[in-house]
């Protein structure tokens, strides 16, 4: 209920920007000589930016951080041009371009301030975002989790678990492929494969989820061909006592990650791949994930226990599920699930996580 009203204050500010700035002056009348009339020009935009995504994102949260990154840019970017334009037809003024472009970086600028808490903190809305239902049609089913699969030449263990199963729901917590990239040209053909069988687990009336993890990039589009879809932090079922997320943005000390993790799904990013040849976009990625796999080895190779034990607590009453770690670790309400890469899956059924 606090986020359905929380939206309006953001939106208020953005207003009260826009009719500011509307005025072809600053308040009471103060003139501000070059090139602090630049930088009040970006501040003022910068504020704009930022009330906008803040507003967007407390009532769209189904919008990943690239979209509503681009959203707002665009918006505070043509609002600053047809601030200037309208100088034409102003006796004594002049349309300037130093003005828009200061508009437009201090728009930049200002979202990039909305996503600065997740580098440092356990903060993380700005990176999540959820599609779908969060409810499953029958809770007396078992639900196969699958984290981290790797895929890369076949899907390994999934028909034989499928057979073996066949009434059950499914719920994969990332890292389905060693890179998927949902962008046109990017999709391989075990992709497909998956999405097929995706297609004919829900034609048979089964929940099917999939929570992204860092190796999955801009599936937004392939969100309705699940029940649920989401990134970042917050995934959970309702009626059903069981929360999760991917578990790369557990440690708020691998600063070197969240930062990457920010760059990778930015709008600038998108807009790149969404530029380049699609083998051009496969080859870029394809080298990216094997620099990543070879840098920060102390974050990726400890278990941070203590941060662990500190996001599952955040999680009272429930079981608190991640992927990731490739290592099967239990912290007081927490479980990170094993590496499934030669078809290691586990099994949510009657209030516990069992081995499949």
């Amino acid at each position: 209920m606090r986020t359905r009203w929380l939206w309006i204050l953001p939106l208020a500010v953005a207003v009260t920007i826009v009719w500011l700035s509307a005025q072809s002056q600053y308040p009471l009348g103060i003139q501000l000589p070059p090139p602090l009339d630049k930088v009040a020009h970006a501040t003022v935009f910068g504020g704009l930016a930022w009330a906008l995504d803040l507003a967007l994102r407390l009532n769209r949260p189904d919008l990943p951080l690239y979209r509503r990154h681009l959203l707002v840019f665009v918006a505070v970017s043509i609002y600053g041009a047809t601030d200037e334009w309208h100088q034409l037809f102003v006796p004594g003024r002049s349309c300037e371009f130093g003005d828009w472009l200061a508009d437009s970086v201090g728009g930049g600028s200002g979202l990039l301030a909305g996503c600065a808490q997740v580098l440092v903190t356990r903060r993380l809305g700005a990176l999540s975002w959820l599609r779908g239902t969060a409810r499953r049609f029958d809770t007396a089913k078992e639900l196969i989790l699958v984290a981290d699969p790797h895929w890369n030449a076949e899907l390994t263990g999934l028909e034989e678990a499928t057979a073996r199963y066949p009434k059950a729901d499914w719920l994969f917590l990332g890292d389905v492929f060693d890179v998927w990239v949902g962008l046109p040209g990017m999709e391989t053909e075990l992709q497909r494969t998956f999405l097929d069988w995706v297609g004919r687990r829900r034609a048979a009336g089964r929940w099917v989820g999939l929570w992204l993890g860092n190796r999955e990039y801009f599936l937004d589009g392939q969100a309705g061909k699940f029940d649920l879809m989401g990134e970042g932090a917050g995934g959970r079922l309702e009626g059903e006592a069981l929360a999760w997320e991917h578990g790369d943005l557990i440690n708020p000390g691998d600063r070197q990650y969240r930062l990457w993790n920010l760059v990778s799904r930015s709008a600038p990013c998108w807009l790149l791949f969404r530029l380049l040849p699609g083998g051009w976009a496969r080859r870029v990625s394809t080298w990216l994930e094997r620099k990543l796999r070879t840098t920060n080895p102390t974050y990726k190779l400890t278990f941070p226990r203590a941060a662990f034990r500190a996001a599952a607590a955040a999680h009272p009453g429930t079981t608190f599920l991640t992927g990731h770690f490739h290592t099967h670790e239990v912290e007081a309400n927490g479980i990170a699930l094993p590496w499934a890469h030669e078809g290691r899956f586990m099994v949510w059924r009657n209030g516990r996580v069992e081995e499949l």
